[in-house]
């Protein structure tokens, strides 16, 4: 078999000793040297160091380490599916296999969060449910405009190659492209071998591959509508962890995804949130992060003014924008 040297990224976890001791999600594969040190090597199903080197605290974050080893040369998802306890069989006849694999979209975390030590924070799919549901609820008339069983579908696949690159964020440091090939290789391998003829499942994983292009290349309204949604899901998460926070948890960072919103329905419904949360951090007498961005999508500045239970704009105290509703 042949063998080169080969670095691939190692998704990091919470704490060194979690690195030492935990599979990993392997999310590509580069080349050249690794930054530090450390080697690490696949035995028995897990990522084991190789030296007693110490660990580069920044690899205990959602950051990447390297892995620099004699392995084959091979796909990156055939490397994460070397550390499952069952890995699934090269030319199934039944589409459990693939079902087993989707169940990690249930158990691998949005990274996004894990920098502010957020407790029980979401999974994939507990992020890809909500925006499935906000597709259904798509406010009239932009409703007319959409097929909107076509929206919910790219809802439901549009991260599930992410359960075998794991979720790659921008602090990650892999460029869009190299994100997009990782990808689009696990969506190959997810919907034409294990979901290939014999499984009878073949028209069924075009669908999902097709749905999940449809998403990455954003030209048709239903993929630019779920781009919205996904920011927006990404927003209302945000809000709830700081007030589950309890005045403690600042996560304005992430109010730059709420001014990339592009559609005027989903902007009214992404008010509706700022609105919200702008009422929770001054019920704790704080001003939070974000504040900026939250004043220019509110219109604010300090020509609202409230008379009579309303606004200088002409809406109810508390009631949604026109343009939100259902």
């Amino acid at each position: 078999m042949e063998r080169a040297k080969r670095s691939v990224h190692l998704v990091a976890t919470s704490s060194e000793t979690d690195l030492a001791t935990s599979s990993h999600t392997i999310t590509g594969a580069t080349t050249g040297a690794p930054p530090f040190d450390e080697q690490w090597s696949v035995e028995q199903g897990k990522f084991m160091p190789r030296t007693s080197a110490s660990t580069s605290s920044s690899l205990c974050v959602d950051l990447i380490a390297l892995i620099y080893e004699e392995i084959p040369f091979t796909d990156p998802q055939t490397i994460v599916l070397t550390t499952l306890p069952s890995p699934p069989p090269s030319d199934p006849t039944t589409p459990v296999p693939f079902l087993h694999i989707l169940e990690r979209l249930k158990t691998t975390p949005r990274e996004g969060w894990r920098r502010f030590s957020i407790p029980s924070f979401e999974s994939i799919s507990d992020h890809m449910y909500r925006m499935s549901i906000l597709t259904v609820l798509c406010p009239s008339p932009l409703r007319q405009k959409l097929d909107i069983p076509r929206c919910t579908l790219l809802a439901l696949c549009h991260d599930m190659a992410e359960s075998l690159v794991g979720d790659i964020t921008p602090l990650d440091g892999v460029k869009k492209a190299e994100k997009r090939r990782r990808e689009a290789e696990t969506m190959e391998y997810l919907t034409r071998q294990l979901l290939g003829a014999k499984t009878g499942c073949e028209e069924g994983g075009t669908l999902l591959r097709e749905a999940w292009e449809e998403y990455e290349d954003s030209n048709t309204l239903e993929a630019k509508f779920v781009h919205d949604i996904d920011k927006l899901e990404l927003v209302i998460q945000m809000m709830e962890y700081e007030r589950r926070g309890n005045g403690q948890v600042d996560l304005g960072e992430f109010m730059r995804v709420a001014d990339k919103i592009e559609m005027e329905e989903m902007k009214g419904w992404c008010r509706d949130v700022l609105r919200e949360r702008e009422e929770y951090w001054k019920s704790v007498g704080k001003e939070p992060g974000g504040t900026d961005i939250a004043k220019t999508m509110l219109g604010q500045g300090d020509d609202e003014v409230e008379v009579d239970g309303k606004v200088a704009d002409g809406k109810e105290e508390g009631k949604m924008d026109e343009t939100s509703k259902c």
